[in-house]
């Protein structure tokens, strides 16, 4: 028995006058004047059934009885619409199946939303991801996501890259977010935690002689969810050994291009553009900005030394962005509200009309030479930051962001991918004052940053490099530590004693006093990659079945309670959740 011929979408007046039987969804049917036309739907596309009592009167009866979303398979003769009836929309738009046996495969009862809704709630979405799936958006997106993957491994095949699969139970280490752990039936009170990433894992493969390792990797986090945050989620995960940052960049350039070229886009051009951390951060803001447009950061410290407006005078940091509008009171009233929640005491601004004259609360504190030196057009507003670099810095870039996405500055069609390189190897905890890692412990310093003091490591440079389109981080790497006595530095610095550091990484201190090779990588989201590729604006909807953001399943209901003996097995309990008033 075969099921169809073709699929219902593939259809075209090249079988004109063949016979073919098709099976899918039903997505309409419509009575007209004794005839029931039936409009059928699979991934490739639609296609319109004709059922004609004359011709086929037990079909007819069996079309009266479908409904959408019922499953059926119909067997027929391809004909020619008439020209009147010929929908140019449709790739099948010029033919038509003329039915001659009709049969019902599966009901569906009634449904929860209908696949054609706008603005469904997506918890609703969730919860029927099965009917969901059906819509054209989503399989356009999975479909996306599978050419997209596979060029991928061609291209890291193309690389001569190994395909090595390394554990998802692992030892939990610090990698700057929650564990998942693992209760262990075996050995009570010991717990496995599931895999961040498979750092360490890949770092071991290229001392065990694998100088070209890749795997498309599942990784676990227990992160707040967001638009670009699920706890599980998937990342390309590779690593050299014998290599410089460039080579890293390049072999990443490569699967970047082979994706879009895999789905018909213009890939961009290459080599992607360089950007230095500390640039990045006076002129947007951002470690990740977005530069589909200007609106650069200016910098008004200097000029400001003098200046009879005590806020400024005082500030370590003054600085300003130009927006090209001219704000209301009210517009700006917001802005300062945003700014006040992002860290800013208060938001000082120039209003700079269409005849250039310049107008503010604060004009009367600022000198002729002050006012000269911002160079700003006509119909303009100058908003500024002062205060601490970071904040400032923080408060200026997320503005930038906010004013483009009101005013329309940013323009969708554009891919920019750059990367940021030159990243601080440490930060300062600012509650503890501890100095931590900026991207994780293992990352190499840049040469001739090797003898940094250890109790105070400013200005150490790392080999830390992201990639970075559209203002969405997609990854980051780094050439990392090879030689055994730079990471017990590094450990040291970040506070651990040595008896600590062998207790966490002992396997990695080993490994690496016997013959590591300098070795670098790079790990990319998956499925924020695929959710650009898609022009999609979350993670969700290119996830076959992700986590709402309270971490919830509503398909599944998970998580759920586990059953006490369950527990007991485990050798683990369950406290009872606090009520708010015992808080």
């Amino acid at each position: 028995m075969s099921w169809r011929d073709l699929y219902c979408g593939e259809l075209s007046k090249d079988q004109n006058d063949t016979r073919v039987t098709v099976d899918c969804w039903v997505a309409t049917r419509r009575n007209q004047g004794g005839l029931v036309f039936v409009d059928m739907r699979d991934h490739p596309g639609k296609l319109q059934l004709v059922v004609n009592p004359e011709r086929a009167p037990d079909a007819q009866t069996a079309a009266h009885e479908i409904r959408n979303e019922f499953v059926i398979q119909a067997e027929g003769e391809v004909v020619a619409r008439a020209p009147e009836a010929v929908n140019p929309n449709l790739p099948t738009g010029e033919v038509e199946v003329q039915v001659d046996t009709l049969r019902i495969l599966s009901r569906s009862t009634p449904l929860p939303f209908q696949l054609d809704e706008e603005h469904v709630d997506e918890t609703l979405r969730l919860r029927y991801r099965w009917l969901d799936m059906r819509r054209e958006r989503m399989q356009h997106n999975f479909r996306v996501s599978h050419a997209v993957i596979a060029a991928i491994r061609r291209s890291m095949d193309d690389q001569r890259f190994v395909d090595v699969w390394t554990p998802s139970m692992t030892r939990g280490t610090p990698e700057g977010a929650r564990d998942f752990l693992v209760p262990v039936r075996l050995q009570p009170g010991k717990f496995f935690a599931l895999a961040q990433s498979p750092q360490l894992f890949k770092q071991l493969c290229m001392i065990g002689g694998i100088d070209r390792y890749y795997q498309i990797a599942t990784c676990w986090r227990d992160e707040d969810l967001r638009a670009d945050r699920q706890f599980e989620f998937r990342q390309l995960d590779l690593e050299m050994a014998f290599v410089e940052r460039e080579e890293v960049l390049d072999v990443m350039e490569n699967a970047v291009v082979a994706s879009f070229e895999a789905v018909g886009r213009e890939a961009p051009s290459r080599p992607f553009p360089r950007l230095g951390y500390d640039e990045a951060m006076a002129k947007y803001g951002s470690d990740k900005p977005d530069l589909r447009f200007g609106m650069e950061i200016q910098d008004a410290t200097a000029v400001t030394r003098e200046s009879e407006f005590g806020v400024f005078r005082s500030a370590p940091c003054v600085r300003y962005i130009v927006a090209p509008r001219v704000f209301s009171r009210a517009e700006l009233a917001r802005l300062e509200e945003l700014a006040k929640e992002w860290g800013a005491k208060g938001l000082a601004y120039v209003l700079v009309d269409d005849s250039g004259e310049r107008r503010s609360p604060i004009a009367k504190f600022l000198s002729d030479s002050e006012l000269a030196s911002f160079e700003v057009p006509a119909g303009s507003t100058i908003l500024f930051g002062a205060g601490e670099e970071a904040m400032v810095a923080r408060v200026l870039g997320l503005l930038r962001l906010h004013v483009a996405r009101e005013l329309g500055l940013i323009d969708p069609s554009l891919d920019v991918f750059h990367w940021i390189i030159d990243f601080p190897l440490f930060e300062q905890d600012e509650e503890s004052g501890q100095w931590t890692f900026l991207h994780h412990p293992f990352t190499a310093p840049m040469p001739g940053d090797e003898l940094w003091d250890e109790s105070s490591p400013v200005g150490v440079r790392g080999q830390h490099y992201d990639l970075v389109w559209n203002g969405w981080e997609l990854g980051s790497g780094s050439i990392r530590i090879h030689d055994v006595e730079m990471q017990e530095r590094v450990f040291r610095t970040m506070g651990l004693s040595d008896e600590e550091a062998d207790s966490k990484f002992g396997f990695l201190l080993e490994a690496l006093a016997m013959g590591a090779p300098p070795h670098g990588g790079f790990a990319m989201g998956i499925e924020r990659f695929l959710a650009l590729m898609a022009s999609e604006p979350d993670i969700r909807q290119v996830i076959a079945f992700p986590k709402v953001s309270s971490g919830s399943d509503p398909l599944t209901g998970a998580p759920t309670p586990m059953p006490n003996d369950v527990l007991r097995e485990l050798g683990i309990g369950a406290l009872e959740p606090e009520s708010s008033s015992s808080r």
